[in-house]
């Protein structure tokens, strides 16, 4: 997640027009948008910080694993080992950061290009800062420290206890899921926002599964950093849709022993 760091760092410094808000489908305000930025930033800091203090297993804990002590649903990757596709998944987790760039090319979401590099760089910031406060907090194995051919160096850093959950996953899913929406609300009659969004979906899904057939996550570990990742991705720049106020709804509500308010939210 160093990567991420850096990028949300340099990006930060490329936001001095974000927040002109003519013609544009989302409304931000640094009065909300830095803090939450900073807070992001800062607790991805702190998180990366805490999974670099963790400490490896000892021999005696690598010769004690086994598989059959993995859930049934993970199991079946217990083992994995393959450096090809995890080099295969760095391609990807790297590439995806440029999509929301790439989209910039479209006219409509160049024209707002401060804007949204505020939105990715919130939405980066929040990806990173859940991704490394889960693991920086929580212990779990590789499905790579199974496998008895891989690397004693590679099972016993503390590096080996970052499975739970799966940042490249996570990062991959939140920057195509992001470069989608924009997309989709900056052209509201594109024909191409179908084809778009599969791409976005087919991204991070490909980059999920390679993590999985390198050892470095099980199969829950990508499933849950696919939809935080994706979540974040959409719901940030949601969340600053100038139309929003009006999918709100609240409705009183009551009956013999109770009175209260029915809240609703409509994308």
């Amino acid at each position: 997640m160093k990567p991420i760091l850096s990028l949300l760092t340099i990006l930060t410094f490329v936001t001095s027009q974000a927040f002109a808000q003519n013609e544009s489908p989302y409304k931000t305000s640094f009065k909300v948008d830095a803090p939450i930025i900073a807070a992001g930033i800062g607790l991805s800091y702190y998180g990366l910080t805490l999974m670099g203090d963790k400490e490896g297993m000892t021999d005696a804990e690598l010769m004690a694993l086994n598989k059959n002590d993995v859930n049934a649903f993970d199991r079946f990757s217990a083992g994995y080992d393959s450096e090809s596709a995890a080099n295969l998944s760095d391609i990807g987790f790297y590439g995806s950061f440029g999509l929301p760039v790439l989209m910039l090319l479209n006219d409509n979401v160049g024209s707002k290009a401060g804007q949204v590099a505020v939105l990715y760089v919130e939405t980066m910031a929040v990806t990173g800062a859940l991704f490394t406060m889960v693991n920086g907090n929580v212990e779990r194995a590789r499905p790579i420290t199974y496998s008895p051919e891989a690397d004693i160096n590679d099972k016993n850093d503390g590096n080996a206890l970052n499975s739970f959950y799966a940042g490249h996953t996570s990062a991959t899913a939140a920057a195509s899921f992001f470069a989608a929406k924009i997309f989709h609300d900056f052209n509201p009659d594109s024909r191409a926002r179908p084809y778009v969004w599969a791409a976005a979906a087919a991204l991070p899904a490909t980059v999920g599964y390679l993590r999985l057939k390198a050892g470095k996550h099980f199969l829950s570990d990508n499933l849950l950093g696919y939809g935080i990742g994706a979540a974040a991705g959409i719901l940030v720049p949601q969340f600053h849709k100038k139309s929003n106020k009006r999918n709100f709804t609240l409705i009183p509500v009551s009956g013999r022993n109770f009175s209260g308010a029915h809240l609703t939210y409509t994308f």
